[in-house]
This record gives structure tokens, C-alpha cells and sequence, in this order.
């Protein structure tokens, strides 16, 4: 059984988010949502909350140094230092990529890989002074195999893997682990929110039953793996890329 401690899980007011935020905090840990909507953040502190976890909401914006420093404020304040850093916040874009304007290439690689970078900076000075620390960043398995007419989140998503990389290779010796999970099919909202807009073809059940698993993904998957990843089980893996994907990518 692993210690509680206090986990920052951002994105986390929904779809995976929400799911692995609701999975640490049933494995004891104080789990902290960082959200830019605030309004359901606060709902899904109180979800788990009612189900007898420890949990804060937050107001985030992952792009923002200043935010996330503020947000680590009230955390600490209310239980301690973060030894438990999950980044999942991201944003997709979609569109030809001659279409795609300055401002939307920016934003995406903001949110999804400096927003990934900041907060591990901000963050990892407590894993140090407590020479423990696990670090889960959330990347995707469309930068394993690419997807067209989303090359601004494939690009950042891509960087998010190499960045997990590198900092596993830093890390290590101060006793933190960084790991990446990219997801594969995975019933969210931003998923069905693609299928409403008619960009996976025939739909998400058509392709989720051409996967091996012969089934979509839930946000409940990327949690079950990301509570072990973090727990003190996983002590011995860093640096890695593991796949949840029903089989999709291998």
C-alpha cells in the first residue's frame, strides 16, 4: 500500500482528468484540480468530496506561470507540499495545416507543452526537498502514429514525450520518477465532441470495433495506470512511454 500524498492532477474537472483525479483520491491521495473552469472544477471537488475524499479546486490556467504559482500557494496551504504531479490539461485543434493560424499553433503547444513544462518546474521543488516524487505527464498516441489535420496537438504531444524523457533522465537521481501515459481511443468529451463534428468517419463505436480490444477506451483505463505509476510500486519506472490503447498502437 502506498502513502497518501498530495496530487495536482490538471485538466481535472473532466474526461480523464476527472477520472484519475477520482481514482487518487480513492487511493487516499489529496488530490488538487487545476482547471480553467473553475465552476466545474468546484463540481468535481465536490463529487469526490461526497464520496469521502480530500479534495481542492483550483482555478488554473497551465500557460500562466503566475496561475500556476498561485494555485501551488492555496494547495500548500491546504495540505502540504506536491509530491504527485499529474499534467493532462490540453487543448486540440483541428484543420488543415495551411489553415491553421499563428495564434491557434501557439495556443495549443502553450497549454499542452510549456502548460506540461511550467508545472513541472513549479512543482518538482517539493519532490526535491523530499527526495520522492512522481510525475505522470499525459501525452496522446496520435504522436506515435500521427493524425492528420491536427499537426499543432500531434506536435505538442510529441514534445510532451520527449520532454518525459529527458526529465526522467534528470530526475532520477533525486528520487522522482517522470512517466508518460499517451491514451488511445478514449470516450470523452472532446471525443465525442470530434465524432458531432464528423471528424472520425463513420463514428466511435465503427472504429472501436476494428481495435483489438474490440471495444473504446474508458477515462477509468488512463486512471488504473496512472495510480500505479504514481504509487510506491512503480519505483523502478521512469522514463517510459506506456501505451493505453487497447492495442491500437504497439
Amino acid at each position: 500500500m502506498s502513502a497518501a500524498r498530495t496530487a495536482v492532477v490538471t485538466g481535472g474537472a473532466s474526461g480523464i482528468g476527472l477520472a484519475i483525479a477520482e481514482r487518487l483520491a480513492q487511493d487516499g491521495h489529496a488530490v488538487a484540480i487545476f482547471d480553467r473552469d473553475a465552476e466545474a472544477a468546484q463540481r468535481a471537488c465536490a463529487k469526490i468530496e461526497a464520496a469521502g475524499g480530500a479534495a481542492l479546486a483550483v482555478e488554473v490556467d497551465v500557460a500562466e506561470a503566475a496561475s500556476i504559482e498561485a494555485g501551488l500557494d492555496a494547495v500548500r496551504e491546504r495540505f502540504g507540499p506536491v509530491l504527485v504531479l499529474v499534467n493532462n490539461a490540453g487543448v486540440d485543434t483541428f484543420g488543415p495545416m495551411h489553415k491553421v493560424t499563428l495564434e491557434e499553433w501557439n495556443r495549443t503547444l502553450a497549454v499542452n507543452l510549456t502548460g506540461t513544462f511550467l508545472c513541472c518546474q513549479a512543482m518538482t521543488r517539493d519532490m526535491v526537498a523530499a527526495h520522492w516524487g512522481r510525475i505522470v505527464n499525459i501525452s496522446s498516441s496520435s504522436a506515435q502514429g500521427g493524425q492528420a489535420y491536427m499537426t499543432p496537438y500531434v506536435a505538442s504531444k510529441a514534445g510532451v514525450i520527449g520532454f518525459t524523457k529527458a526529465l526522467a533522465l534528470e530526475l532520477g537521481p533525486r528520487g522522482i520518477t517522470v512517466n508518460t501515459i499517451p491514451p488511445g481511443f478514449i470516450d470523452t468529451p472532446m471525443l465525442r465532441h470530434s465524432e458531432e463534428s464528423g471528424r472520425l468517419g463513420e463514428g466511435v463505436e465503427h472504429w472501436a470495433a476494428r481495435s483489438p480490444v474490440r471495444r473504446v477506451g474508458q477515462p477509468e483505463d488512463i486512471a488504473a495506470a496512472c495510480s500505479f505509476l504514481v504509487s510506491d510500486d512503480a519505483s523502478y519506472i521512469t522514463g517510459q512511454v506506456i501505451g493505453v490503447n487497447g492495442g491500437r498502437n504497439t
